[in-house]
């Protein structure tokens, strides 16, 4: 077991029902397609075992548009997840600045929905929230009962991260800046960015690649472990 596994759980919440953290049945906006029910080989041990519960941890994943939120969700979860992708429109091109981004042809409208088990008594559900400026409101929803977000930063448009910044910052919610490293563009270190961003020391920096599961997963505990180094005692 993972040591920062080992600490949320003693940490965070009680045990219960799988999907409790947080508001997570009170966010989903679209309606998930029918799917094949999952084949016994396919479980986690914590859905075959029925005398016990996980601990059901809500992770935000935010940031600017097209910094790869959808990815990010996508490339750690377990289940298919949950998107609320829409194509673009010439409104929304003439709205949202494509210019980092000109083949991106879908946007999210509402979340991204996914699920990682990092231990058997510890499973991570993970909300991605939209980046345009016009779905902020949503936010709110979002991150109620979150233990930490993760935000997203492209470093050849690092201002687009400062909003979520900013709104962890007001609300005090735990969190890491995790850049995701684009092919084609200038590599940087963590202490850059830092600076840049002017980033709090307390706070993990981390160089990712959000279609890497390994380095995605990283940034997932590397947020656990800040979370449990701030929470209260």
């Amino acid at each position: 077991m993972d040591s920062a596994a080992s600490d949320v759980i003693a940490a965070f919440g009680v045990a219960g029902p799988v999907g409790s953290a947080g508001s997570a049945g009170s966010t989903r906006t679209a309606v998930e397609p029918e799917r094949e029910p999952e084949r016994e080989e396919d479980l986690k041990p914590w859905q075959l075992d029925r005398t016990r519960a996980p601990i059901a941890t809500k992770i935000v994943v935010a940031g600017g548009f097209g910094v790869g939120k959808t990815t990010f969700v996508g490339s750690v979860s377990e289940i298919p997840p949950l998107q609320t992708e829409a194509l673009m429109t010439q409104a929304s091109a003439e709205i949202d600045d494509l210019s980092a981004t000109p083949d991106k042809l879908t946007t999210t409208v509402a979340m991204d929905y996914g699920r990682i088990t990092l231990d058997d008594d510890l499973v991570l559900y993970l909300f991605g929230t939209p980046g345009q400026k016009r779905f902020w409101f949503m936010w709110d929803d979002l991150v109620r009962g979150a233990i930490g977000a993760v935000v997203l930063a492209d470093t050849r448009r690092l201002p687009d991260c400062f909003p979520a910044l900013d709104y962890f910052e007001s609300c005090g919610l735990p969190y890491v800046v995790a850049v995701n490293h684009f092919e084609g563009t200038p590599a940087f270190q963590p202490a850059d960015v830092r600076d840049a961003l002017t980033i709090p020391p307390s706070v993990p920096v981390l160089i990712m690649d959000a279609r890497e599961r390994n380095t995605a997963v990283e940034s997932l505990l590397a947020l656990v472990r800040h979370a449990l180094d701030v929470s209260p005692e």
